[in-house]
């Protein structure tokens, strides 16, 4: 028994959640528009059958007013069949006259009372037919309501949802102009930087490949060995012009002065040739 409880009890919930399903899908397919118009249509074909229903009742009770006009039309001829018999001495045909008439009148008495019973029903469905017209106008009435409302309302979701792929669109995009905006500022700030190294020399250092310390410290010595011999050049001048300036400036020696003056001239530094 349990091994069959637990099937059933599967069963019972893959039908519900199939049902579930079902009627979620369902409620995507449905459009309430279309529903309501569908039942708008079930309406009026219900309304045109009670009034097929009163043009019937109506057709029975006129064919029974004929009929009745036809029972009373011989009637009143047997009446006077009956009169005229009596009038001529015929009381025999005036009995049957008479007697037909009788027939008559119970055919009549019945077509009276099937005539009031129709026209009672016709009276009931004419009633039945004005209260649907009246329910059926009420109700397309609130369709259209209803189904402009639903399609207002669906055309501003559809503006939301279009705004809403809007702001994601326009949030990927100020996303991209936030980091074209970063990468500006970084090959800006990579450019300045660039610039600075430029023209502090660091830029040509690191472009002319690595650093060679002995032909640095060759170029200094040279640096270093003409700055010593200009040096020396100009101790030599100094010298040279020192007794010159001494002899001038005794007394009474101011032609030899002068001749000491225009005979002094600025050794070439050529002539004067390297000291060491």
């Amino acid at each position: 028994m349990e091994g069959m409880v637990a099937p059933m009890g599967v069963m019972k919930r893959v039908t519900m959640v199939f049902r579930a399903k079902a009627n979620k899908a369902l409620d995507r397919m449905e459009d309430p528009r279309e529903t309501l118009d569908y039942s708008y249509q079930t309406q009026l074909e219900l309304l045109q059958k009670v009034r097929r229903g009163v043009a019937d009742v109506a057709t029975s009770r006129k064919r029974v007013e004929l009929q009745m006009n036809q029972l009373q039309q011989q009637a009143n001829k047997l009446d006077r069949q009956a009169r005229d018999s009596l009038g001529a001495g015929r009381e025999d045909l005036a009995r049957e006259a008479l007697t037909r008439k009788a027939g008559l009148q119970t055919q009549l008495e019945d077509l009276q009372n099937n005539y009031a019973q129709l026209q009672k029903e016709e009276e009931q469905l004419s009633q039945a037919s004005q209260r649907l017209q009246t329910k059926v106008d009420a109700f397309r009435t609130r369709k259209e309501t209803i189904k402009a409302t639903y399609t207002a309302a669906e055309a501003q979701t559809r503006i939301n949802e279009a705004f809403a792929g809007i702001s994601e669109e326009m949030g990927d995009v100020g996303l991209a102009i936030q980091r074209a905006e970063d990468k500006t500022a970084q090959m800006r700030a990579r450019a300045g930087a660039l610039d600075e190294l430029m023209a502090s020399g660091a830029l040509e250092d690191m472009v002319g490949g690595p650093h060679d310390d002995i032909q640095a410290e060759l170029d200094r010595m040279g640096a270093g060995q003409g700055v010593d011999r200009e040096l020396e050049q100009m101790k030599a001048e100094i010298a040279q012009n020192a007794p010159r300036q001494l002899e001038g400036s005794q007394p009474g020696s101011a032609d030899g002065a002068s001749a000491d003056a225009s005979t002094a001239t600025v050794v070439d530094p050529a002539q004067a040739g390297d000291p060491e």
